[in-house]
């Protein structure tokens, strides 16, 4: 939650600061030539080429900014930093504009809409960081967006870290507990304070978003042992590290309120390229899916209807990222059974429970077509491992290795997995392997790959589905 929120906060900054050339430019061109404040407006005028130098412009402006850190907004709160950094990243800007106009001689601009557009893109600049600034501020105080964090670990050290997340500006945290380590003395502590085996137990009284291990640099030879106790929790594990002055904090590693913290269990979940592509992706695909299937969905429920009693929709408890519960949807395939069977039994090869329509919705993979409005609900993904129930969750995580891993992304309604023939009542841990591959490897492209392999093995391989 920590790594998410970052995302999400630094990415509407970077959208932005990105768009402020284009509101410069606009602020540029009414001074200059509609609003009647400047003398001797050209008739005319050619807007093309100054939507042109627009394009050039926001080009540069991206690049200059992202190299200063304009888009960083762990600098949004430093004193003095707001105006200067804004007229500093103005400045070059126009200098590589200005300097690459000069050798395209065949358009000429405005000089006051220069000067006019200059002044409004600094202007901009430095009210976006202070509007940010000002927000963030008022969100802490007002306490309602706070991170609940456990920490794990109780003596100075971990308190030390407690402290400067509680204060800090961005992400205002909160401290629902302390899990301290064997043999250690803990000091006085305002929140809870249990002991290491004890942490599924607080979870389950506190809902927790993160869970930070905080070791002095003479323990982290113990990570291994405590990650291995933390196994059953669904949450990102991040730990906070000394590393002294001068090192570079980048991808793994990451500052909040001034305590680097690395991220011990990476997933493609907290950046921004999965948060944006992959949301996009998904909603894209699910609304056409929908919208194209949307008569033949009408028709399968019409035939499920009129073939057995019972609901046409199955709807089921699955889990899903970080381990949250929710309601899966599915076209009805079976007769209906006690919700403990159902909980608990694996559909096999000839089924007896199948109703003739349901085989042939099973075998088509058609029953899975409701699962795009989970999609669009934001439980599912179009690609991503597939959800389990919590009965077989419960049970896989006590005797499959990195099984919990694969909560880390969101479930899908296809996966890398599915698409290799492991479905149904196959292996598990080589389901799981397949899975793990696709976190490590996750890209847009690679969902693309398995959306067209579904397509094919539904045609015409259609291995395992029964």
């Amino acid at each position: 939650m920590i790594r998410r929120r970052l995302t999400y906060i630094e990415m509407w900054l970077r959208l932005v600061t990105f768009f402020l050339p284009v509101l410069a430019f606009g602020v540029g061109a009414y001074v200059r030539f509609a609003s009647g404040l400047i003398w001797g407006v050209r008739e005319g005028v050619d807007y093309k080429e100054y939507f042109t130098l627009l394009l050039f412009t926001t080009v540069v402006w991206a690049v200059v900014a992202d190299y200063y850190g304009m888009c960083r907004i762990d600098l949004v709160f430093l004193k003095g930093n707001m105006f200067r950094k804004a007229l500093w990243v103005t400045s070059v800007t126009y200098i590589v504009v200005a300097a690459s106009s000069f050798f395209y001689r065949s358009a000429s601009y405005s000089r006051l809409f220069v000067v006019f557009s200059t002044i409004a893109l600094f202007l901009l600049a430095a009210l976006t960081r202070h509007i940010f600034g000002t927000v963030l501020r008022r969100l802490r105080q007002r306490g309602e967006y706070s991170i609940r964090i456990l920490m794990v670990g109780a003596d100075q050290f971990a308190h030390k870290a407690a402290d400067s997340l509680a204060q800090e500006l961005v992400l205002p945290c909160k401290i629902v507990g302390y899990a301290r380590l064997p043999g250690q003395e803990a000091i006085a502590s305002s929140s809870p304070l249990v002991e290491l085996d004890q942490v599924e137990d607080l979870a389950r009284e506190s809902e927790i978003d993160d869970v930070v291990i905080a070791m002095p640099p003479s323990q982290l030879g113990e990570l291994p042992s405590v990650l291995s106790r933390l196994e059953r929790l669904s949450v990102p594990v991040r730990a906070v590290l000394d590393l002294g002055q001068g090192v570079v904090i980048r991808e793994a590693l990451f500052d909040v309120g001034g305590v680097p913290m690395l991220d011990l269990r990476v997933s493609p979940s907290e950046a921004v390229a999965y948060l944006v592509l992959k949301g996009a992706f998904d909603l894209v695909f699910a609304t056409v899916t929908i919208v194209l299937t949307a008569p033949l969905m009408l028709l399968i429920a019409i035939a499920i209807r009129m073939s057995s009693q019972g609901p046409i929709l199955f709807v089921q408890e699955r889990v899903g990222l970080n381990g949250c519960v929710f309601r899966m949807y599915k076209f009805r395939t079976m007769r209906v059974g006690s919700p403990e069977e159902d909980e608990t039994r694996w559909t096999v090869e000839n089924d007896p429970r199948r109703t003739k329509i349901g085989a042939f919705l099973r075998r088509t993979n058609l029953d899975e077509l409701p699962q795009f409005f989970n999609v669009l609900q934001g439980n599912m993904s179009v690609v991503g491992p597939r959800p389990e129930r919590p009965y077989f969750v419960q049970k896989y995580m006590q005797n499959v290795g990195q099984y919990n891993t694969r909560h880390y992304l969101k479930v899908g309604i296809t996966g890398w997995a599915q698409v290799n023939g492991w479905r149904g009542d196959t292996s598990i841990a080589s389901r799981v392997e397949h899975d793990l591959y696709y976190l490590r490897n996750w890209s847009l492209l690679f969902d693309l790959r398995i959306v067209l392999l579904t397509i094919w093995r539904t045609l015409f391989v259609n291995k395992n589905a029964y």
